[in-house]
């Protein structure tokens, strides 16, 4: 089948050079350094062990209009980056064309065919002016859930650090034959790809760690393990994990873990630097409305109160406008 791939970074290139050399035609929609390296060299991964294997079975474009319609689209930016390309995905559109979501933090999409009083609001820290609602229909998408970490190494080249699963699946929460589709294609190569009947309360367990650990590391510079360790910021994880489990579970989320748990399982994740602490160090823009904002949001929504999901986020928004202010970034070196 035919899958375009947004973005030729640690994840979709990940996904995209294993779903070539699984069979599939795939077109990398990249640019700059990244588009040069993929059309010359193909795109190579390194797996767990060290080994490297390169495919050349791809194509790089950088207008999507050169790719043409598409099967599946997966759509392998950060939240704040979809925006931007918004606008050009209809290019890569035919009739039954369905988009596949890796975004971390609540999707824009969140409450397509959620049922209940809130059906089809949309989330507006995550699609401020409507512009990516209106770009990519919600009954395109098939959501997701991105367990795997990775790196992007060098233009074309993606380290595996750990972790194969995906889990998919459909806002209205059926198992559709488009959602079965392309996780037979993600299975066949190599991945875990589950087709969940909850796919909401998946995204909120990935999320309940993401909106408490990703900001804390990115003020404290701490790892994961220093994090949970601490006293003082175990406890400010645990209430923001409360805040947020309230107001999941006021929208019919259940999570099969409790919060102990969920914090036993980041502790024992080790002296982890978390993605939005690395976007600190290489001065790059902060996926905070995504991961905390919208949390926020719906807490409003639903009459829960916030108040350290919304401190965290006051520093953390302010961190983030000092950095680009600056057009900086922040590392804490040895003396």
């Amino acid at each position: 089948m035919k899958i375009a791939v947004i973005g030729a970074g640690s994840i979709g290139g990940y996904l995209g050079a294993r779903l070539a050399q699984a069979g599939e035609e795939v077109t990398f929609v990249a640019r700059g350094a990244n588009l040069a390296a993929i059309n010359t060299n193909g795109f190579t991964l390194i797996d767990e062990q060290g080994h490297a294997q390169t495919t050349r079975a791809v194509r790089a474009v950088e207008d999507m209009r050169e790719a043409g319609p598409q099967d599946y689209v997966l759509l392998a930016l950060k939240s704040h980056q979809v925006a931007d390309v918004a606008e050009r995905v209809p290019a890569l559109f035919g009739p039954q064309t369905a988009v596949v979501t890796l975004q971390n933090g609540l999707p824009w999409w969140y409450f397509h065919r959620h049922g209940g009083p809130f059906d089809g609001r949309p989330i507006q820290s995550v699609d401020p002016d409507g512009r990516v609602a209106r770009s990519i229909p919600a009954e395109r998408v098939i959501g997701s859930v991105v367990y795997p970490a990775s790196e992007l190494e060098a233009p074309g080249v993606v380290r595996i650090i750990e972790g194969n699963r995906f889990s998919l699946g459909e806002p209205d929460n059926s198992k559709s034959e488009r959602a079965l589709r392309i996780g037979e294609a993600l299975t066949r190569a190599g991945f875990k790809a589950p087709v969940a009947s909850d796919l909401r309360s998946e995204i909120w367990l990935k999320l309940w760690g993401n909106l408490t650990f990703n900001p804390v590391s990115a003020l404290t510079h701490a790892t994961l393990a220093a994090i949970c360790r601490e006293p003082p910021t175990r406890a400010l994880a645990v209430a923001m994990m409360t805040e947020a489990q309230t107001i999941a579970e006021k929208l019919g989320v259940r999570f099969r873990i409790g919060i102990e748990r969920r914090i036993a399982g980041a502790e024992a994740v080790g002296e982890h630097k978390t993605s939005m602490l690395q976007d600190v160090e290489h001065g790059r823009a902060l996926e905070i409305d995504a991961l905390l904002g919208s949390v926020i949001e719906l807490g409003r929504l639903t009459g829960t109160p916030t108040p350290h999901c919304d401190a965290v986020h006051a520093c953390c928004t302010m961190l983030a406008r000092t950095l680009a202010q600056a057009g900086g970034r922040l590392v804490v070196q040895p003396r």
